[in-house]
């Protein structure tokens, strides 16, 4: 029943997006995420400076039966508009993929690390 709620098309646009009530949700909740986790801040636009563009990623989240069980509305910044030296160190994915995670607790406790 579950499957009924969640979108089996995968958009290329926002403007399509827009137009559907599932992925207007979908989006909202990552930009909430966003806020929750404190991951970026608005600041004005200084003069001079170079703005690195985003992009809004539609995708379904697919069970091993291949049934769309969530949609996914990533924010990604568009990386291929930056150039080498102007800014470039500064950008970095906000969010981890959690076999990284596995990997940096796994090394944790092979060290005896304390994590918090």
């Amino acid at each position: 029943m579950f499957n009924s709620f969640v979108s089996k098309v995968e958009l290329k646009t926002v403007n399509s997006a827009l137009d559907r009530s599932d992925w207007v949700q979908t989006m909202q909740d990552e930009l909430n995420e966003f806020e929750r986790n404190k991951v970026w801040r608005i600041i004005p636009t200084l003069k001079d400076t170079s703005v690195v563009g985003l992009k809004q990623v539609f995708r379904n989240m697919m069970d091993k039966e291949g049934n769309a069980i969530r949609n996914k509305a990533g924010l990604v910044v568009k990386g291929y508009c930056q150039e080498e030296g102007i800014d470039y160190e500064k950008t970095f994915a906000p969010v981890a993929k959690l076999e990284f995670v596995r990997i940096f607790l796994a090394y944790a406790a092979h060290k005896s690390f304390e994590v918090y």
